[in-house]
């Protein structure tokens, strides 16, 4: 089985969605055979990389809402990601652009990496509240996941995996995904959103078992075959 995921670390949900997945993926009998590849999708391409208002600024001018109205939805998902296991630090979060992250991802995923460097990013975003538009941020959180540091440097200051982001990106609009986390399994189910690690593992489930040969019970007496039947 194979889920792929699209999402961006600047995407709460994609954090929690995170988390949730791998929850159900740790009571999920057949975990062993599904792999999880994650995909490239950016929630602003034309985010600057510095940003000086902080988040609740942006949420009030980007959906007319008021600041107070912003502070109650940011301690709304810092609720639900704590449930998760998780920790938001809406406060301090560095606003900025993506897209750099995403070309790390896969440079990662060529030196096997890819997983450890989604986690470290993930983390640093919404726990560290790290500036994930700087090049010496994401060479930091590359190095320890073992990658090298001044290899990654060097991999940043070019367009290397620029296309591969991208490729992600429109494969996306091809599925008509308009909004993230969103999770493709095997090419043929899809979950939207940020559901529950039970809706996850349910589905996981269901999938397994439809996409299981069928089970013979009993042997075969009573059964004609060969133009004879059996009478055992």
């Amino acid at each position: 089985m194979k889920i792929e995921v699209w999402s961006d670390f600047a995407c709460p949900f994609c954090y929690i969605g995170k988390q949730r997945l791998e929850s159900a993926l740790e009571q999920f009998a057949h975990r062993d055979n599904v792999k999880v590849e994650f995909k490239s999708f950016e929630l602003d391409p034309r985010a600057p990389k510095m940003v000086e208002h902080d988040v609740r600024h942006m949420l009030a001018a980007k959906y007319g809402m008021t600041r107070e109205k912003a502070i109650a939805m940011n301690k709304n998902l810092s609720d639900q990601a704590k449930e998760a296991g998780l920790t938001f630090n809406f406060d301090t979060m560095k606003l900025t652009n993506t897209f750099d992250a995403h070309r790390l991802t896969h440079y990662a995923a060529k030196e096997g990496k890819r997983e450890e460097v989604i986690k470290e990013l993930f983390q640093a975003y919404f726990t560290d509240s790290r500036l994930l538009g700087d090049h010496d941020t994401l060479a930091e959180l590359a190095e320890k996941t073992g990658l090298d540091r001044n290899e990654t440097l060097k991999m940043l200051a070019g367009n290397d995996y620029s296309a591969e982001v991208r490729a992600d990106e429109e494969e996306a609009q091809q599925l008509g995904v308009t909004g993230v986390p969103f999770f493709v399994i095997d090419r043929k189910y899809a979950i939207s959103g940020a559901q529950s690690s039970e809706v996850f593992l349910k589905t996981l489930e269901t999938i397994w078992q439809e996409t299981q040969p069928l089970r013979v019970i009993g042997n075969d007496a009573g059964v004609c075959q060969d133009g004879a039947c059996s009478l055992d």
